[in-house]
């Protein structure tokens, strides 16, 4: 049982966290009202949390069916990806990174080559990029690509669980940390669209196969 307090932030979070941890898939159905049952909470702090989320794009509502995760899609993909990767290099544009955060950067960057299976390693990527931006301070951007990414997470669970994918974006991402740590910071971005791009065009051949 949750607590009852913000009760739909709280909602929207668990349901986030279930689906980050891939026990939500896609084309999964969201009862309002055995979710109601299972949380313990009424129904409407439910529903208010799965309008955001349906407003975010992670969720769709269908008539006589609910809320479902919605089907992966090629065009949505080039503008989920290309938004993101957008977001993320106007924010590391515009924040400044200390040792500290260099240093957790390389930290993720150990958890995420030493991860052991695909969605840990998904997992692991995606806070990369969150301690990569997260020094922005614009929140309604950051509160943006946390949902964007959530999304994200479909397409990477659904398509990247190849080992040797991960390779690239691996050299990537020490790039990326090398770039920062020189105060390079026009390389840094160059590298984090490419990070993206890379992912996208693997994911748009997969789609249209």
């Amino acid at each position: 049982m949750i607590q009852k307090i913000n009760l739909r932030d709280q909602v929207r979070d668990y349901l986030l966290s279930e689906m980050k941890q891939g026990k939500l898939k896609i084309g999964k159905t969201i009862n309002p009202a055995a979710l109601s049952r299972e949380l313990e909470v009424s129904v409407t702090p439910i529903r208010e949390a799965l309008t955001q989320l349906q407003q975010s794009h992670i969720i769709k509502a269908v008539p006589n069916r609910g809320f479902i995760i919605a089907e992966l899609d090629v065009k949505e993909a080039e503008d989920l990806y290309g938004l993101v990767a957008s977001l993320e290099v106007m924010a590391i544009e515009n924040s400044e990174f200390d040792e500290n955060q260099i240093l957790a950067l390389k930290k993720q960057q150990d958890v995420f080559e030493n991860a052991q299976d695909a969605i840990s390693r998904i997992q692991a990527d995606l806070e990369f990029h969150h301690l990569l931006t997260k020094g922005y301070e614009n929140d309604l951007a950051l509160k943006i690509l946390q949902d964007l990414r959530t999304r994200i997470f479909f397409y990477e669970r659904a398509f990247t669980a190849d080992d040797s994918f991960y390779n690239k974006s691996d050299n990537q991402h020490d790039a990326i940390i090398s770039a920062i740590e020189e105060d390079n910071v026009p390389t840094a971005s160059l590298l984090l669209k490419m990070n993206w791009m890379l992912i996208l065009n693997y994911i748009q051949k997969k789609l249209t196969e």
